[in-house]
């Protein structure tokens, strides 16, 4: 009688002889490639399956990389911004700093033309009044500065110190209404007397007869009359000349020559002598700021 199942090979036998027909198949496969074309048409079934396995991924990572990208592009755009904002503004410090070394320099240059001793100040404040002339400056009693203590920059007399604090000083200018100034014109030695007009552009020059030899153009400069200001300061440019038959003096007018309205630094001459001793010399009828008072 038969068995109703007939018994096949073991397990073990079965799975030595997979072993052998794969390493077989492998080996067969590394030499001759035999099973190139069944790889490549199942490479080919299966790219659509790897393609949705790996769409949610590739998807994430390129929304991932394109808001960072974005954001490091608007991060950078910020920073480029904040950077030419600043390189613009160290940009407009160095045409400042470029104008100012240009005014120090020419300072200097004026102060070795004076050859007197000289002390640089700056400006602090500017009296808004149109009828008073006065600028405040960083130097005081405590720096040397005295009361009438004449003012230039580098073009010209500006005026001379009104009042004087520990650590700064008031400067009245020449054209301010209450301030004179002794002159005389350059080419011939005529001498007159500036006064101020209110007018920051615009000085007269007083008692001066109709046939005394100036015109437009003259330059004028300090007289060293009355002891205040040095002889040989340029103050002054004659602006125009007119002469009227029925009066006895000519009207004249004239530009002063310095930056009233522009100059940021101012030199301060200083005198051998000192100011008690120049008030002392001075003539009882000097013009001056301090008779003004």
């Amino acid at each position: 009688m038969k068995p109703l199942f007939q018994q096949g090979p073991s397990l073990t036998a079965r799975l030595v002889i997979l072993a052998v027909a794969s390493a077989v198949l492998m080996t067969v496969d590394h030499r001759q490639d035999l099973l190139e074309p069944v790889r490549y048409t199942l490479s080919a079934a299966l790219y659509p399956v790897r393609v949705l396995a790996n769409l949610p991924s590739e998807t994430s990572d390129f929304m991932v990389d394109r808001f960072k990208t974005r954001r490091e592009l608007r991060e950078e755009n910020a920073r480029l911004r904040a950077q030419h904002l600043l390189y613009e503004a160290r940009l407009q410090k160095l045409d400042a700093l470029e104008v100012e070394n240009i005014r120090l320099r020419e300072l200097l240059d004026s102060a070795y033309e004076v050859g007197e001793s000289v002390l640089i100040a700056e400006l602090m404040r500017v009296d808004l009044d149109p009828y008073t002339h006065l600028l405040q400056i960083d130097k005081g009693g405590e720096a040397g500065v005295y009361r009438g203590q004449p003012v230039l920059d580098a073009h010209g007399v500006m005026g001379q110190v009104d009042k004087v604090g520990p650590f700064s000083a008031m400067v009245r200018l020449i054209t301010d209404p209450s301030h004179a100034i002794p002159v005389q014109v350059n080419r011939n030695g005529i001498r007159s007397v500036a006064i101020g007009t209110g007018n920051l552009n615009l000085l007269e020059l007083s008692s001066l007869p109709n046939n005394s030899d100036i015109r437009a153009g003259d330059l004028l400069v300090t007289s060293g009359l009355g002891g205040r200001f040095p002889k040989g300061y340029p103050v002054a440019r004659v602006k125009k000349v007119e002469i009227d038959p029925g009066q006895p003096f000519a009207e004249v007018t004239a530009t002063p020559l310095a930056n009233l309205n522009r100059s940021q630094q101012v030199l301060l001459v200083r005198r051998d002598e000192t100011p008690r001793q120049a008030a002392a010399d001075a003539p009882p009828g000097e013009p001056s700021a301090e008779a003004a008072e």
